[in-house]
């Protein structure tokens, strides 16, 4: 840092609004400027009108070192940021390209300042042109900064003809929302829970409850995806995926226990995911493969597991192996995974239209009320009769010792019917009930017993319509169907009834759901391909996450209208003969959903092993937890080996689990995990109101992160209490962990000793961890004088710093009594608590700190080098403009100036120099509508649009709009410039209007040239004259009127009427214009004119200075009067007059001006000109 800042409000109260003229030019300038100048109108490099509540603000960079300012380049991540294209900037554009000036004013035998610098406009800034490049040269870089894209090497490179390696051609991202994000989510959203869970939760929590728990789920998404977006849009989002766009924009701290959440939850995803291919593969497609057949129907649930531990290991092993081997085939098969996912639904959404008026013919069988499973039985009847003798079918062998018909049976058998109720009764079964009265009752007594059997279609809306909760192994019971209930049920369990193999309850089918809903960062994740990431990943992931809960709430719906109850509870469809439930409902045939979710499932199951060892090898290269840097290692190419190991093995651990049911709760804490730190840090981001923390989203407000955040805890502890306390420790422990690691613990002594060790070892991490510059805010040292009367001279810099600061980060004000502390520690208390009480006044926050020098130069800049403690130091200077500087007995107070100026360099801190500093605003003050405007001259890291940011965070300024005004050249493409600076005004999130202003690269007036020359003519007389200090200002003053009187006859007589005159023509007229400047003075030193009275003469020269040297002192006066001005300062000069003349035609009417401020040269015998340079005499 070392940005130097000048500070200039307007003064306020003078009445009418009067504009000082800029300077005078030729004639055919002076015309186009609008008439006449008074060529003794000052020009200083500001001039605006004195209306009231007009505040200008010149802003100056006077960094030695190109670096980023941390609150402009936040939108960077730190390892690929725009740093890079700075420094490009600075090598291709070492100046502004225009051609070296050939003027007749200026004194061409100073060859190395004609070499040094080509074109004159700018040349106030030519000494810094090496570190701080032109706006002009360097905006092209800045508005079309992107990411860089990121991905693994392939495995296989194609070889030239030559048989060398071929070399790829990186392309520039192209995808947009629809491919980039919107599909991607779709893809990851919908999945294994909506074809193997999702009507099963419909038929135990009934179609409101489970409406409330999509209605949750989503909710919680869609607030998740709202504060993703305001991250998405707060600066240019960097390759790598959510990662990388959390934890550069959020910190490591959050970033890592996101991350770390994050990858945790990918990695049992894709558990889930094998175990819900295994499951579809063995229950619905080949049943027979199964290792592990259960004898007994009680040994059935641990066959099931113990098939998918063997089938997940191996299934995780090929997968493991194709992800190590071929990644690039996983990435080419996403289209048809996406494409199963596709036809899955649209088949689900065809058969529910087709049930309408035609329903798929699945009956179920009833005995009683309850559902039996009927892979054991072909009909459901008891007896049935063939050839005119009545036969005794297998179900009957199920419930009974012997084919006969005497045999003895399960007495809830032979109390109740069997009934047939169709499985799909339609869409419109809940409108009216459709019996077939034929069929209705069918029963003929046989033998003492009753053989009946019913037929109908259910009304399935009403029966679905609320839950039916149950323990481990409650049968399946059809709502309001009457049965004849037995006291014998031990034998129950070992009938071919359906049972719940789980208890069920709410919040266990809330953990079950929520992993349905996860997957919305699937676009994030391809941030370095999208044409347009902080467009495309707000619109793709909300509408994704739109269609996804349309299709879960009506599909939540449309079962519960279509589907019989019985079949819905029914998770593994025995009643149906083993068909998936969800495919009974789908059209054109069942195994369009079970091959599309098995295919989705494998799908899915490959993106999660490849993208969790990844997004590990991210957080262990980053290192922010060291114990996971190995992992940050992998093969030649790029790929994570060891990542994917550890990865391989984590997934193990959810497979080994077994059970789907099992692992989504496990899953959801983690997931939750990660949006709730995704929302808590966006709520805080905003609360603290950090600098760089400004999201384009529009839809963006912290209470919908909070209420997010509250969601996710909230969904937590309902679905599991004592999973969400562990997920909690882990997040917890992972964030201290990140945020303390290498820091030792201890205990203070009482409340106090906390305190103090929590500050000690607070300010002992800033200090091992600077702040990095995404981070960056102003800390200010503000210099502060104060009057003989121990009072704040200037309260309203107070106020300057309160605005800009609104109580966040560090102010320290410093002041300086000039002494020794011995004689003045009294009056060094008095002054420090009258600043504190001007502090308290002016609502200022921060710490006072008051010094006792010998001098002035050197308190301030002890107090630069010193203030602050550890890493709580400033990194701004705040200081007045020493306004009195003329008038000022002391003939260093200006010198002290330049000194504070120079030494601020040095230390690299930013530097605000307030001008007019009584008429800034008070903080009780607001300001209508109005602008601040920004120029733009020379490249400043971003504090120039920093200021105006912060300022309009206050409520004085917050009506304010921000105009960014930013110089051209002849050779400058203007209307590029313009729409380059409003790209990097959108990739900054500012709204600012945008003016490019052409600086003509004009001849130097004549006015420009006396103007130099008094100024250097002053400055070598102050040192070859030895006089009084009244009469050395009354000598000044003397010379300065003289010279003006000159400059008006010169410019009455010697005005060339055409601007295209020969090089000759102009040396012949410079020649003229010197002669007679120097004919001026010569007969001023022979005898004094009328008008003037002098105060010295040669004699007393001779006499007062180098007493008997009196030849030397003829020749220095000589000197002094026949003397040229340096080319160098009359291209300064130049500079700041044309500077001040675009900035009052532009700026008159701007409430606030931010403009750079030259830096002091670094020749120290320039000092006296600087200040100069920055506010001309009067």
């Amino acid at each position: 840092m070392g940005e130097r800042f000048v500070v200039v409000p307007v003064g306020r109260g003078d009445g009418e609004g009067v504009v000082s003229d800029p300077a005078p030019e030729t004639e055919t300038q002076g015309a186009a400027a609008g008439g006449q100048r008074d060529p003794d109108a000052a020009v200083p490099i500001l001039e605006y009108s004195r209306e009231p509540n007009k505040y200008v603000v010149p802003v100056r960079d006077g960094r030695r070192k190109t670096r980023k300012v941390g609150s402009v380049a936040e939108e960077e991540e730190e390892d690929v940021d725009d740093n890079n294209a700075l420094r490009e900037a600075d090598e291709d554009a070492p100046g502004d390209g225009n051609p070296k000036e050939n003027s007749p004013f200026i004194n061409n035998t100073d060859n190395d300042k004609a070499n040094s610098y080509d074109g004159k406009n700018m040349a106030l800034f030519e000494e810094e042109m090496d570190s701080n490049p032109m706006v002009s040269s360097l905006l092209n870089k800045l508005a079309n900064y992107t990411n860089l894209t990121q991905g693994a090497q392939e495995h296989e490179e194609a070889d030239d003809e030559e048989g060398g390696p071929k070399k790829k051609t990186v392309k520039s991202p192209q995808m947009g929302t629809f491919m980039g994000v919107y599909l991607p989510c779709l893809q990851n959203i919908l999945g294994v829970i909506l074809f193997l869970r999702l009507t099963w939760i419909v038929g135990t929590a009934g179609i409101m409850e489970s409406l409330a728990i999509v209605g949750m789920c989503c909710t919680c998404t869609m607030l998740t995806a709202i504060s993703m977006s305001a991250i998405a849009t707060n600066g240019v989002v960097p390759a790598g995926g959510s990662y990388y766009m959390i934890s550069r924009s959020l910190g490591p701290e959050f970033g890592g226990a996101v991350g770390l959440c994050f990858y945790l939850g990918t990695t049992f995803a894709g558990s889930m995911y094998i175990l819900g291919t295994i499951e579809i593969l063995l229950t619905y497609i080949v049943p027979k493969a199964a290792i592990f057949v259960a004898e007994r129907k009680e040994d059935e649930v641990d066959a099931l597991l113990n098939n998918m531990r063997v089938y997940g290991t191996c299934c995780l092993a090929l997968m493991s192996l194709v992800v190590f081997v071929g990644v690039k085939y996983v990435n080419k098969l996403a289209l048809v995974f996406l494409a199963c996912v596709i036809l899955s639904i649209l088949a689900i959404y065809a058969g529910v239209i087709k049930t309408a008026f035609e329903p798929p013919d699945f009956p179920v069988c009833l005995l009683g009320n309850r559902t039996l499973q009927n892979q054991n039985f072909d009909k459901c009847v008891k007896t049935e009769v063939v050839d005119n003798v009545t036969v005794t079918t297998q179900l009957w062998g199920l419930f009974c010792d012997g084919p006969e018909l005497n045999a003895t049976c399960n007495e809830y058998f032979n109390l109740n019917n069997v009934t047939v109720v169709q499985g799909i009764p339609g869409l419109t079964s809940g409108c009216k009930t459709m019996q077939d009265p034929t069929s209705l009752t069918f029963c003929k007594n046989v033998v003492g017993h009753s053989q009946c059997v019913n037929v109908f279609m259910a009304v399935s809306l009403p029966d679905n319509m609320w839950s039916d909760y149950g323990p481990l192994g409650m049968l399946v019971e059809k709502k309001r169907q009457p049965a004849v209930l037995s006291g014998d049920t031990s034998r129950d369990g070992y009938l071919p009834y359906v049972v719940n193999d789980i208890a069920s309850f709410f919040t266990l089918l809330v953990g079950i759901y929520f992993p349905s809903v996860t997957g919305i960062m699937a676009g994030s994740n391809r941030s370095g391909d999208l044409r347009d990431a902080q467009k495309s990943i707000p619109i793709g992931t909300i509408l994704a996450i739109a269609t996804t809960s349309f299709i879960y709430v009506t599909s939540v719906v449309l079962f519960g209208a279509c589907i019989e109850g019985v079949l819905l509870r029914d998770k593994f469809g025995d009643s149906v003969k083993g068909n998936l439930v969800i495919g009974t409902l789908s059209w054109p045939s069942p195994w369009v959903i079970v091959i599309g979710s098995f295919f989705s499932c494998c799908g899915a199951g490959l993106q999660s092993l490849t993208g969790a060892p990844r997004l590990l090898q991210a957080i262990a290269r980053d290192g922010i937890v060291p114990f996971l840097a190995v992992f940050g290692h992998g093969k030649a190419n790029g790929e994570p080996t060891w990542a994917l190991l550890l990865t391989a093995g984590i997934c193990e651990i959810g497979i080994l689990i077994a059970s789907l049911d099992a692992v989504a709760p496990i899953l959801s804490m983690f997931f939750l995990m990660c949006y709730l730190f995704v929302n808590l840090a966006c709520a805080v981001q905003t609360l603290l109101r950090t600098p760089n923390w400004r999201p384009r989203f529009k839809y963006y407000h912290w209470a919908l992160s909070f209420l997010g955040m509250s969601l996710c805890l909230s969904l937590m502890f309902i679905s599991s209490w004592y999973y969400a306390i562990v997920a909690m420790v882990i997040a917890g422990c992972i964030y201290k962990y990140i945020e303390y690691r290498g820091a030792e613990k201890e205990w203070g002594d009482g409340i106090r000793g906390l305190s103090l060790n929590a500050a000690r070892y607070a300010l002992i991490r800033l200090e091992e961890a600077p702040p990095h510059t995404k981070n960056w805010r102003p800390q200010m040292l503000v210099l502060l004088n104060v009057d003989t009367d121990l009072a704040v001279k200037h309260p309203r810099l107070l106020s300057l710093t309160t605005q800009l600061k609104a109580g966040k980060g560090l102010t320290i004000v410093g002041n300086v009594l000039e002494g020794t502390y011995l004689t003045k520690d009294t009056e060094a208390k008095r002054a420090e608590q009258n600043i504190k009480a001007s502090m308290a006044a002016e609502r200022t926050k921060g710490f006072c700190h008051v010094v006792v020098s010998s001098n002035l130069r050197d308190g301030f800049s002890h107090l630069i080098q010193s203030a602050g403690l550890g890493g709580m130091k400033h990194n701004t200077v705040l200081m007045a403009w020493p306004g009195s500087w003329k008038q000022s007995n002391d003939p260093q107070s200006w010198k002290n100036f330049i000194e504070t100026v120079r030494e601020t360099t040095a230390t690299h801190h930013a530097l605000l120099v307030a001008k007019n500093v009584d008429s800034f605003p008070g903080n009780q003050e607001r300001l209508g509508e109005g602008t601040i405007d920004v120029w733009w001259v020379v490249h400043d890291g971003g504090m120039l649009m920093l200021l105006p940011f912060l300022l309009r965070q206050h409520k004085v300024w917050r009506k304010c709009k921000m105009r960014i005004f930013t110089v051209a050249q002849m050779d400058d493409n203007s209307i590029q410039m313009k729409k380059d600076l409003q790209m990097f005004l959108y990739h900054l999130r500012l709204d600012a209007e945008v003016e490019v202003v052409e600086m003509h690269d004009s001849d130097i007036s004549a006015f420009t040239y006396e103007k130099t020359l008094v100024m250097e003519q002053r400055s070598q007389m102050l040192k070859q004259m030895q006089l009084s200090r009244t009469e050395r200002e009354r000598e000044i003053q003397s010379i300065t009127d003289e010279s003006r009187s000159s400059i008006r006859r010169k410019n009455q007589s010697a005005r060339s009427p055409s601007r295209q005159a020969s090089p000759q023509a102009e040396e012949d007229e410079a020649q003229l214009i010197h002669d007679r400047n120097t004919a001026s003075h010569a007969a001023l030193s022979d005898k004094a004119e009328a008008g003037v009275h002098m105060t010295w003469t040669k004699e007393k020269l001779f006499t007062e200075r180098n007493r008997g040297r009196e030849p030397n002192s003829n020749v220095a006066v000589r000197d002094l009067f026949n003397m040229k001005p340096n080319q160098s300062n009359v291209r300064r000069m130049h500079t700041a007059v044309k500077l001040n003349e675009v900035v009052v035609n532009k700026s008159q009417g701007a409430h606030l001006v931010l403009l750079n401020m030259p830096g002091p040269p670094r020749n120290r015998g320039g000092d006296e000109n600087c200040i100069l340079f920055a506010q001309p005499e009067r």
